[in-house]
C-alpha cells in the first residue's frame, strides 16, 4: 500500500519549481500546506495491482466505488444516478462522497468522464488511463472548488505521467488466484531518451483479466435472497374460463406438458395428477447466481506518449497523446420472459395466445392486459444461454501547451495549455430478446405465418425453445455512448512583492470546458421492443468559462522559518451555460509551530454542477432488491399477513420476487450541489527520533475532515421511499409508485431531485517510521487509518437515508474504521514488505431467504458482517549479473481470508467494493528488466 508523503515534504527542498496537488502557486518547496497523499512508483507496486482503480480503492479514506468485481449488467439495469451502469469500468470514490464528486487530473488537467454503452456518466473511468505511463498519484482528500472548480467536492486525484526517463524498461508480470482461476497477465514497454532541450517518453502496455465464475465459490453460488419466480419449466397463473384460478409451473424433466381441464386449481391445496403443479417459491425457485462473475474479464491495450522541447531558457513546449482501448464483459442469467400485467414493453404485457395456438396446452385463449385472464406468465429459457454484454471503449486524449517564466529575482510562470478527450463505447447484447417478437410467435398462427422469420414459440415446458424459435426472438442489441471534453487553461504565478514575513505569493488563470456526451441505445430498444431493460436516448453538452485567483500571504515569520504563519485565500468564478454563476471561495492557515511541529487548517465552499446524464438523462430502469412491505415476503408460510395492511392491497397477497423494477433518469430542473469542507491537522516529528539509535525518523500525522453537502443529487433511497409511503401514505412517497389488481408494484418511479444534505466527518491518523539501516538492512513501517465518525444522509423532506458508519447497504459498506499497515525491507539487493489491511466490523438488514442459516441475529432482522483482516506479502530480487532486472513474487490475502457474508448484496453474496472476492488468495510474478 501507498505510504504519505506529507511528513517528507515539510522539509523544505532546493528542487525545480513545481505545482503541488491542492494549490496552483508554483514554489520550490513541498510544504504539505494541504492533506496530499503520494502514491510512489514504488507504492504503486507493492500492491500487485494493474489498475488504478483499485489501487486507490484500497486507501484508507476511499469510499465504495464500482470496479471489474462488479458483474454490473443485467439486472443492475442503469444505476439511480441516471448515469448508465458503469460496466467495467473502475471507479474512484473519496470520503464517502460517490465517485461522481471526486475530479480526477491529468497532469493538472480534467480527464473525460466515462462511457460504458449505457449513459453518460459523471464519473471518470480510471481504466481508461494506463498503470505503465503513470509516476505517481497525488491524492487531495480536501474540498478544492475553488482551487479546480466543478466535481471536487470530496477531493482532486492527479496522476502525473512519467517523464525524463532514460533508456527503455519492459515488464511482464502474471498472477492468478489460488483456486487456479481469475488469471491476469500483461506486458509493459516503456522508452524515453533525453537532451539538453529535450525529452521523449513512449509506452505501450497491455493487460489481460480472465474471469472468476460465481459458481465456482461457495458463497456466490447461490441466491441468499431466495431465487427468481422466473423458472425453465414456467410458471403460468391464469382464471379458466369457468372463473378458477390457477398458478401452475411445470414438473421437472417434462416437455411438452399437458394440462388436464378440472383438476384442482392451487387455491384447493389438492395435488394435481397432470404434468403440471402448484408453484412453490421454496421449492421452484430459479437459481440465478451462478450464471454471474466473481470477476469480469478485460483486455486493456494503451499507447501513450509525450514530447517536450525547450525554446529558450525560459519556453518550452510540450504535446502529448493517448489511444486506450477496453474490452470487458458481463454476464448474467437467462433473459426471462415474462408475460402479461406488469410485464416489461406493451407488446408482453397485452401478449394473447389463441386456443388455436399449435403450443397452447390449456385449450383456452390467454389474454394479457386489462380484462385479460393472464395473471403473470414468466418463462426462464435456458435453451438462449445466458446474457453476455460486451463492451469496447475507446480512449482518445490529446495536449498541448506552452510554459515559461520571465522576471529578474522575483520571478513570474506561466504556462497556456489545451486539451482535447473522447471516450467512444459500444456494447453488443446478446442472449436478450425482442418482445414484439415474442409476442408475434405467440400470437396467431397466421400472422406468424405471413411475417418473414417467424416460427411459433413454445414456452409452455422444459428444453421447448428450438434454434429456430431463438433465431427469430433472439436478435443482436447494440448500444452506443460517447462522450468529450475541450478545455484550454492559462495560468500565471509568482511573487507579487515582499511582505514583512515573507513573499507574498499568487496564482491566477483562465479555463474554458465544454462537454458533450450522447448515448443511443439499439434501435429495437428505442421503439420499445426489448425485452430487458428499457432506455431511450440521450444527449446534451454545455460549457463552462472560469477565472481564479490564490494568495499565500505570510503573516508571521522566526528562526529563518522554523516558526511561520502562512494565510491562503483562493476563489473561482464559475459560469456554466446551465444554470448561470456560482462562487467559491477557500480559506487556510498554516502554522510552522516549530521545527517539529506543523498544524494547518482549511475551509472551503464548493458546488457541483449537474452532469449531462443527470439532467437530460432519458427514463431507465434498474433492478433493486426490495422488501415490499404491503406483501407477504415470498418465503412466508401460506395464510401469512403482510407487515403493513395498505390501500387497494388485497389481504394475503404475496411478493413473489425480490427484484423490482424502479424507474429513474434525469432532471432538467436540478441545481447544482453545494459543500462546505472543512480539515484541521498536525504533522509531529519530534527531534529525539532523528537520527537516534532506534529510529532514524518517525512522522505522526492526525487530520480531523468535515463534508456538508446541500442538494445532493440523488434518488431518495428506494426501500426508504417504499417503507415510507406504506407507513404515511403520504402523495410525496407515494406517487409514482402503482400497483397491479394483485397489490404487487406495476411502476416505481424514482427520478434524480437534489436531496436534502449529506454530512459526514472523520479522523485520519498516520504514523510513518523509517529504522536505521543496519547490517540486517533498513525497515520503514506505514500505519494509516481512517476513522469515519459521521455520516448522515436526508432526503428533501428530512427523512433519514439509511446509510451510516458501520453499515453496509445498496452493496456500498461506510466502515467506522479502515487501516492499512505497511512494513518495508531493504537490504542489498532484496526488498521484501508485509501489508496488513484491516476493516471494522458492519450491519446490514437481513436479507437472506434462509436468515437462521446466513444471518448473525434472525429474530431481530439483522447481520453482522465481521471484522476483516487481509495480509499481503512480496519480495524482490535485484540481479547483479544482469543489471537491470529485477524479480518480484508476491500474495494478495495470504491467509485466504474470505469476506463476511452479505444478505443485502445484489449479487454474489458479499459486498464487491470493499472486500477481495472469497477465495481470494491472489499469487503473482513480476520480472522488470531496464536496458
Amino acid at each position: 500500500m501507498p505510504v504519505l508523503a506529507l511528513a517528507q515534504e515539510e522539509q523544505a527542498k532546493t528542487l525545480e519549481t513545481v505545482t503541488v496537488t491542492g494549490s496552483r502557486i508554483k514554489r520550490a518547496e513541498l510544504e504539505g500546506r494541504v492533506p496530499v497523499q503520494t502514491l510512489t512508483r514504488e507504492d504503486i507496486e507493492r500492491t500487485g495491482l494493474t489498475s488504478i482503480g483499485e489501487i486507490v480503492q484500497e486507501l484508507t479514506g476511499s469510499g465504495s466505488a464500482l470496479n471489474t468485481k462488479f458483474n454490473s449488467s443485467g439486472n443492475f439495469g442503469f444505476s439511480p444516478n441516471g448515469d448508465g451502469v458503469g460496466a467495467g469500468s473502475a471507479q474512484v470514490d473519496l470520503r464517502n462522497l460517490g465517485p461522481k464528486r471526486v475530479l480526477v487530473l491529468v497532469d493538472g488537467l480534467r480527464w473525460v468522464n466515462e462511457s460504458s454503452a449505457s449513459g453518460v456518466s459523471a464519473a471518470v473511468d480510471v481504466n481508461t488511463i494506463p498503470l505503465a505511463l503513470v509516476d505517481r498519484i497525488e491524492v487531495l482528500e480536501d474540498g478544492a472548488s475553488s482551487i479546480y472548480g466543478s466535481d471536487a467536492i470530496a477531493g482532486v486525484v492527479n496522476i502525473i505521467t512519467r517523464r525524463n526517463v532514460e533508456g527503455g524498461q519492459v515488464t511482464v508480470h502474471y498472477g492468478q488466484y489460488g483456486e487456479g482461476d481469475g488469471q491476469l497477465g500483461g506486458a509493459d514497454l516503456s522508452w524515453g531518451f533525453n537532451t539538453d532541450r529535450s525529452n521523449l517518453f513512449l509506452s505501450l502496455s497491455y493487460t489481460k483479466q480472465k474471469e472468476v465464475s460465481s459458481d465456482d465459490r461457495a458463497i456466490s453460488a447461490i441466491p441468499l435472497q431466495g431465487g427468481s419466480s422466473r423458472v425453465p419449466g414456467g410458471r403460468f397463473a391464469f382464471t379458466d374460463p369457468d372463473g378458477n384460478e390457477y398458478d401452475l409451473t411445470t414438473n421437472a424433466g417434462l416437455s411438452n406438458p399437458v394440462y388436464t381441464p378440472g383438476l384442482p386449481d392451487c387455491e384447493s391445496g389438492v395435488a394435481r395428477t397432470d404434468d403440471f403443479h402448484c408453484f412453490d417459491f421454496g421449492t421452484d425457485a430459479f437459481n440465478f447466481a451462478r450464471f454471474n462473475m466473481l470477476v469480469t474479464p478485460s483486455e486493456r491495450l494503451g499507447v501513450f506518449g509525450q514530447y517536450r522541447f525547450q525554446f529558450t531558457e525560459n519556453t518550452s513546449f510540450y504535446a502529448k497523446a493517448l489511444f486506450n482501448r477496453r474490452e470487458s464483459t458481463n454476464r448474467a442469467a437467462p433473459e426471462p420472459i415474462d408475460l402479461g400485467p406488469g410485464a416489461g414493453t406493451a407488446y408482453t404485457a397485452n401478449v394473447v395466445i389463441p386456443a388455436n395456438h399449435p403450443f397452447n396446452p390449456f385449450g383456452f385463449e390467454l389474454v394479457g392486459g386489462e380484462g385479460g385472464n393472464i395473471g403473470t406468465i414468466r418463462r426462464r429459457p435456458l435453451e438462449g444461454g445466458p446474457r453476455i454484454f460486451e463492451q469496447q471503449v475507446d480512449t482518445q486524449y490529446f495536449a498541448a501547451g506552452l510554459e515559461g517564466s520571465f522576471g529578474g529575482q522575483r520571478r513570474f510562470f506561466w504556462d497556456v495549455n489545451a486539451a482535447y478527450s473522447k471516450n467512444e463505447a459500444e456494447q453488443t447484447n446478446r442472449g436478450s430478446y425482442n418482445s414484439r417478437n415474442i409476442a408475434t410467435a405467440l400470437g396467431d398462427p397466421a400472422v406468424c405465418a405471413a411475417t418473414p422469420g417467424c416460427t411459433p414459440l413454445d414456452i409452455f415446458g422444459f428444453g421447448t425453445i428450438t434454434p429456430a424459435m431463438l433465431a427469430y426472438i433472439s436478435p443482436l442489441f447494440r448500444d452506443r455512448s460517447q462522450q468529450e471534453l475541450t478545455q484550454a487553461t492559462a495560468n500565471l504565478s509568482g511573487v507579487l512583492f515582499e511582505g514583512w514575513a515573507g513573499d507574498v505569493e499568487f496564482a491566477t488563470g483562465y479555463e474554458y470546458r465544454k462537454y458533450q456526451g450522447s448515448y443511443n441505445p439499439d434501435p429495437q430498444t428505442v421503439a420499445g421492443e426489448y425485452n430487458g431493460v428499457p432506455s431511450l436516448p440521450t444527449s446534451g453538452s454545455y460549457d463552462v468559462n472560469e477565472v481564479f485567483v490564490e494568495f499565500n500571504v505570510p503573516l508571521f515569520a522566526q528562526d529563518g522559518g522554523s516558526q511561520k504563519l502562512d494565510l491562503s485565500l483562493a476563489g473561482r468564478y464559475s459560469d456554466y451555460s446551465t444554470f448561470g454563476g456560482e462562487f467559491t471561495p477557500k480559506y487556510g492557515l498554516r502554522w510552522q509551530v516549530a521545527e517539529e511541529l506543523l498544524l494547518r487548517a482549511t475551509y472551503a465552499e464548493g458546488f457541483r454542477a449537474p452532469s449531462i446524464g443527470e439532467l437530460y438523462g432519458s427514463q431507465s430502469r434498474f433492478d433493486a432488491l426490495l422488501v415490499d412491505p404491503c406483501l407477504v415476503p415470498p418465503t412466508a408460510p401460506l395464510g401469512s399477513l403482510a407487515p403493513i395492511a395498505c390501500p387497494g392491497v388485497p389481504v394475503g397477497a404475496r411478493q413473489n420476487d425480490p427484484q423490482i423494477p424502479v424507474l429513474t433518469g434525469g432532471n432538467p430542473a436540478l441545481d447544482p450541489e453545494r459543500a462546505r469542507s472543512f480539515s484541521v491537522g498536525m504533522v509531529f516529528s519530534p527531534a529525539f527520533a532523528v537520527d537516534a539509535p532506534w529510529s532514524e525518523k518517525l512522522d505522526f500525522e492526525v487530520t480531523f475532515y468535515r463534508h456538508d453537502l446541500q442538494g445532493a443529487i440523488q434518488a431518495i433511497d428506494a426501500q426508504t421511499q417504499l417503507d415510507l409511503c406504506a407507513n404515511t401514505q403520504a402523495s410525496q412517497y407515494c406517487d409514482g409508485i402503482t400497483r397491479l389488481a394483485s397489490g404487487e408494484i406495476d411502476t416505481f418511479s424514482n427520478f434524480l431531485v437534489n436531496l436534502g444534505s449529506i454530512k459526514t466527518d472523520g479522523w485520519d491518523v498516520d504514523l510513518f517510521w523509517t529504522l536505521p539501516e543496519t547490517s540486517w538492512g533498513q525497515f520503514k513501517l506505514a500505519w494509516q487509518n481512517t476513522f469515519v465518525t459521521r455520516y448522515e444522509a436526508r432526503g428533501a423532506g428530512g427523512q433519514l437515508q439509511p446509510q451510516g458508519p458501520g453499515i453496509v447497504v445498496n452493496d456500498s459498506a461506510i466502515p467506522e474504521w479502515t487501516s492499512t499497515a505497511v512494513l518495508g525491507w531493504e537490504s542489498s539487493d532484496w526488498s521484501a514488505s508485509w501489508t496488513v489491511r484491516h476493516l471494522s466490523e458492519m450491519e446490514e438488514t437481513c436479507l437472506a431467504a434462509d436468515p437462521a442459516t446466513y444471518c448473525s441475529d434472525p429474530a431481530g432482522g439483522s447481520n453482522t458482517l465481521d471484522a476483516t483482516t487481509y495480509h499481503d506479502a512480496q519480495v524482490g530480487y535485484a540481479f547483479d549479473v544482469l543489471k537491470g532486472l529485477q524479480l518480484t513474487a508476491g500474495v494478495n490475502n495470504l491467509f485466504d481470508e474470505d469476506p463476511p457474508v452479505c444478505t443485502s448484496c445484489s449479487l454474489n453474496g458479499y459486498e464487491a467494493s470493499t472486500y477481495d472476492i472469497p477465495g481470494g488468495r491472489f499469487f503473482y510474478l513480476r520480472a522488470d528488466l531496464k536496458f
